[in-house]
């Protein structure tokens, strides 16, 4: 006798858990029901049957015209199979993620990486590797509940969440978004033996640059660990022709973690923490996100390493690629419309007022334009921006149209 199907929870008792009622009274569902999106994602995308100017990808690198990406990772696929079958504790890792980790490390200048199947998971799992208590045998243990985080108040959301239940105040501090004398205050007031310090180099929401040289220098006068999450910089900074190169410099020679995204400008998954070796090594036990999950797919480890290698052997791609950006950048401010005052690839422009900005958002999609939004509770509320990455696959008509069409709904809402 077949058995029946259990039956699914009922709405009445899911009544207090208040998600109908969420739902109902969100009037934005793009924002937490996404669009289908059909074929590749570019500078184009094609989302519920419409192609649009896609200004949102964080893959922006258009790497198939310079890098056989697919190829590599068909290669991957067929000498190292689709899945790892089980996490790198209970069977080791694959060769790929060897390479890459080793790549990861040489190009960090750091002495050993250990990878993640996200971004997210490196920072999360650095956090309490960093912060956690262990024994596992009779002198095997660690203790390391005294740690105090010193963050950046604009870190990503997967810091935030490492930091969850270490008390704020207690544990973690925070400092004013890019603040280096505010950094020395946190610190001079907290004088603890183990202070971790973590900063971006690109902070996402507004593509500010943090100073990291100073943040550095504040860190070696009070004896702090210091993580800088890369993730928007890894591989796009770094030689001397190129923005922010005191910074990368800095990342490279003097922060003792780094974190990498392979989302961003290797355009893949995965994340990485390269640094000290002796900590490297007891993140595999400490971390938690890589002894109880899964790690990257060994045909993306595979494609990553070629392609990290790829950028480093040919510096035109991403030259040109800043260049392109720095260009959308100037017209923009020509035209008179402010951005976040950085130099970096990411392009910030503040609306202010949250309705004002969802509506543009709209007004976008109608005139066959993706232009994400950050509003409340992304940032503070009424201080909403649009945050785009200009895509290297974008033409000059593309970016020519997107600009008029800009500066129309701008007028339109007297901004």
């Amino acid at each position: 006798m077949t058995a029946s199907p259990a039956p699914a929870p009922s709405v009445d008792r899911l009544a207090p858990w208040a998600f109908a009622a969420f739902v109902e009274a969100n009037t934005h569902d793009t924002q937490y029901r996404p669009p289908v999106v059909d074929g590749p994602i570019g500078p184009t995308i094609v989302r519920n049957g419409r192609e649009l100017v896609n200004f949102a990808s964080i893959s922006f690198l258009d790497l198939e015209r310079h890098i056989p990406v697919r190829r590599h990772f068909a290669e991957g696929a067929l000498a190292h199979g689709l899945s790892t079958s089980g996490s790198r504790m209970t069977q080791g890792i694959c060769r790929p993620h060897q390479v890459l980790e080793e790549t990861i490390a040489r190009r960090t200048g750091k002495e050993r990486a250990i990878s993640f199947a996200t971004g997210l998971l490196a920072n999360i799992g650095f956090v309490h590797a960093m912060s956690s208590s262990a024994q596992f045998d009779t002198g095997i243990e660690v203790r390391n509940n005294d740690t105090v985080f010193v963050v950046d108040r604009d870190v990503h959301w997967s810091i935030w969440k490492g930091l969850e239940g270490l008390g704020y105040g207690r544990r973690v501090h925070a400092f004013r978004h890019n603040d280096v004398a505010d950094l020395g205050v946190v610190l001079e007031r907290v004088r603890t033996r183990k202070t971790v310090v973590i900063a971006e180099s690109i902070y996402s929401a507004d593509g500010t640059m943090g100073p990291i040289v100073e943040i550095l220098d504040a860190c070696d006068r009070h004896g702090a660990i210091s993580m800088i999450d890369d993730a928007n910089g890894f591989m796009v900074y770094g030689p001397e022709n190129r923005p922010y190169a005191r910074e990368a410099a800095a990342i490279r020679e003097r922060a003792d973690f780094v974190m990498v995204s392979l989302s961003k400008a290797i355009g893949l998954e995965g994340g990485a923490l390269a640094g000290p070796a002796a900590a490297i090594d007891a993140f595999e036990l400490l971390s938690g996100t890589s002894m109880f999950t899964a790690a990257i797919q060994p045909p993306t480890a595979h494609a990553a390493e070629r392609t990290i290698e790829a950028l480093a052997a040919d510096p035109t791609i991403v030259d040109d690629y800043l260049a392109h950006a720095a260009r959308l950048r100037r017209q923009i401010h020509e035209a008179g419309t402010p951005t976040t005052p950085t130099e970096s690839y990411m392009l910030s422009m503040p609306i202010g007022n949250d309705a004002a900005a969802l509506q543009m958002r709209e007004w976008f999609v109608e005139d066959g334009y993706l232009v994400p939004v950050f509003s409340y509770p992304a940032v503070a509320r009424n201080q909403a921006l649009l945050r785009l990455f200009p895509h290297a696959g974008h033409t000059e008509e593309q970016m020519d149209a997107f600009l008029r069409t800009l500066l129309t709904y701008r007028r339109r809402l007297g901004l």
